[in-house]
C-alpha cells in the first residue's frame, strides 16, 4: 500500500490546512465510491468527483467513516512516530541506549550522535505527520457530530476512536517537543496563528479527550483482532498518562481494570503473535500478506547490511537466566566469523506469508503491571508493588525481587521496564526523560550529550511560518 500524503513536501507546514483538508476529503470521497473497501490503497491517485458536497457525503454513511478511520490507522502504521519503519521504536532506540546505528542516513545519524538540528527531516516529518493525523481526527469528529444520518451508536463509536487518536498523537508530541499547540479544530484561520501551550494544559486536554472517549466506547467490541481502539485501549493510554503526570491513584485504578479483564501470555514466544491475549491495541498488516515493519527493520539477516543492533548496555542489563534474553533477542555473525551482533527478536517473521502471524502491538498488558507496580510503590504499597513486579519477573524465569523499600522498588521497576519493553515505541527514552535519569545514563554513552537534549527542537520551517511557536526549545 502506498502512503497517502497529506502534504506534497515534508517541509510543507501543517498550518497549510486548506491543502491538507482537500487531500483528506479527496480520499474520503473516493472511499464513498468504493464502499466495500476499507483501504484506499488502490485508488489514491484518482481525482475526486466534481461539484459535490464531499464532506457531507462522507459522513452520511458509516462505511465511509470507517474507511476514513482505517486510513488514519494506515498512516500510523506506515509513517511518523508510531510506524515500525522510522518511528519511535528505531529512532528513539538509537537516541537512547537501546540500539547502535550502522546505517548511512545522515538524518538518523544526527539522532544517534545527538547532533540534531532544527531542520532535521525526521523531526520535521514526525511533527508534520502528527498534526496531519490530528487534523484528520478533528475532521472526523466534526463530520460525525454534524451528520444527520448516522445513528447514535455509530456517532459515539467513530467519535470515540477519533478522540483517542487525537489524544494519543498529542501525548507523543508533548513528550518529544515539550510545550505544543493542542489542536481541536479544522479551522485554518485559528490554526494559522496557534501558540504553544504549557505541559499541564496539554496533559489536561489529553486526559479530557480520553475520558470522553472511554464513555463513548463503553459498548464497543472488546474481542476481535484488537485493531480498532476500544475502551481498553483508551484506558491503557490514560493509565500511562496518569503515570507520567504522577496521579498515582488513578494510574493504579485504571491499570487494575485492565489487569482484571485480561491475561498475560505464559509463553514469551506467544506475546507478539496477533492472537496474543495480552494485546490491548495493535496495528494490522496491510492488504497484501506481510508481517511487521518492526521485524523488517530490527532483524539482522546479513553483516554487513544491518542498520540497527542491540547495544552492549542493553544486553548487560538482563539478569542471568532471563528468558527474555533467550526468546526476545537473537544474533547474527558475519561470514568471516569476526563480527557478531545481537538484535531484537520480539517479532520473528520478516517474509510475506499467506497469513501474517504478527501485527504491530502498540499497547499490551505487561506495561499495565509495571504501571501499577510503580504507582503502588509511590503510594507506599510495597507488597502490592512487589507482587506486580514479580508477575513480570516470574514469567521471564526470574525469582522474586529482593527490593523492599520504595526507593529500591522504583529502581527495580525502571530496570524491569527496560528489559520488558525494549524496542517498543520509545519506552526506554520516555522513562529516562520522565524520571530525570537521561542525563546520568546517557552522558556516559553519548559523547555529544547535552542536558537540553531531553527535548527535540520545534522544526525550523514551522517557526518561520508561525512565529507564535517561539520561543525555540533551549539548546537549538
Amino acid at each position: 500500500m502506498k502512503y497517502i500524503e497529506y502534504t506534497k513536501n515534508k517541509r510543507s507546514s501543517w498550518f497549510t490546512i486548506s491543502l491538507i483538508r482537500n487531500k483528506i476529503l479527496m480520499r474520503l470521497s473516493l472511499c464513498l465510491l468504493l464502499i466495500g473497501l476499507i483501504s484506499c490503497s488502490d485508488f489514491v491517485e484518482v481525482d475526486p468527483p466534481k461539484n459535490i458536497l464531499i464532506s457531507e457525503t462522507v459522513f452520511n454513511d458509516p462505511a465511509t467513516v470507517e474507511s476514513a478511520l482505517a486510513n488514519v490507522y494506515f498512516q500510523m502504521r506506515e509513517q511518523g512516530m508510531i510506524s515500525g519503519n522510522f518511528g519511535l521504536t528505531t529512532l528513539m532506540g538509537i537516541y537512547s541506549d537501546e540500539l547502535d546505528y550502522y546505517g548511512f542516513d545522515q538524518n538518523s545519524s544526527e539522532l544517534y550522535h545527538h547532533n540534531v538540528t532544527t531542520s532535521n527531516p525526521n523531526i520535521m516529518g514526525w511533527w508534520s505527520n502528527a498534526y496531519s493525523l490530528i487534523y484528520a481526527a478533528n475532521d472526523i469528529i466534526d463530520g460525525v457530530e454534524n451528520s444527520n444520518t448516522l445513528n447514535l451508536g455509530e456517532k459515539e463509536r467513530f467519535k470515540g476512536q477519533a478522540l483517542f487518536v487525537r489524544a494519543y498523537v498529542h501525548s507523543l508530541l508533548v513528550s518529544l517537543y515539550g510545550d505544543i499547540p493542542y489542536i481541536t479544530t479544522t479551522n485554518y484561520l485559528e490554526n494559522n496563528s496557534v501558540s504553544r501551550e504549557p505541559l499541564n494544559v496539554v496533559f489536561d486536554n489529553i486526559i479530557s479527550d480520553l475520558r470522553n472517549a472511554i464513555t463513548l466506547l463503553e459498548n464497543t467490541d472488546v474481542i476481535g483482532e484488537k485493531v480498532l481502539p476500544n475502551e481498553y485501549a483508551v484506558k491503557a493510554l490514560l493509565a500511562r498518562i496518569y503515570l507520567y503526570t504522577e496521579n498515582w491513584e488513578m494510574a493504579a485504578s485504571l491499570s487494575t481494570e485492565l489487569i482484571d479483564a485480561h491475561n498475560l501470555e505464559s509463553d514469551l514466544n506467544d506475546v507478539f503473535l496477533k492472537e496474543s491475549s495480552e494485546t490491548l491495541w495493535q496495528l494490522k498488516s496491510g492488504d497484501n500478506p506481510r508481517n511487521t515493519h518492526e521485524a523488517n527493520q530490527l532483524i539482522i539477516q546479513f553483516i554487513p547490511g544491518q542498520q540497527y543492533a542491540l547495544t552492549n548496555e542493553l544486553l548487560a542489563a538482563f539478569e542471568p537466566g532471563d528468558l527474555r534474553l533467550e526468546n526476545w533477542t537473537s544474533s547474527t555473525t558475519s561470514t568471516d566469523g569476526t563480527i557478531t551482533l545481537h538484535f531484537a527478536h520480539k517479532y520473528k517473521a520478516t517474509l510475506a506469508e499467506m497469513e501474517p502471524k504478527e501485527y504491530s502491538i502498540v499497547f499490551r498488558l505487561a506495561e499495565q503491571y509495571l504501571i501499577r507496580a510503580e504507582a503502588r510503590a509511590k503510594l507506599g504499597n510495597i507488597v502490592g508493588a512487589q507482587q506486580d513486579l514479580n508477575t513480570i519477573r516470574n514469567r521471564a524465569g526470574l525469582s522474586n525481587t529482593l527490593a523492599n523499600t520504595t526507593s529500591d522498588l522504583l529502581d527495580a521497576i525502571l530496570q524491569e521496564r527496560r528489559v520488558e519493553l525494549f524496542t517498543e515505541q520509545g519506552h526506554r527514552w520516555f522513562d529516562l526523560k520522565r524520571t530525570d535519569n537521561a542525563e546520568s545514563v546517557l552522558s556516559s554513552v553519548k559523547p555529544n550529550w547535552k542536558s537540553t537534549d531531553v527535548l527535540f527542537p520545534i522544526p525550523e520551517a514551522e517557526i518561520e511560518i508561525n512565529p507564535n511557536l517561539l520561543p525555540q526549545n533551549s539548546g537549538y
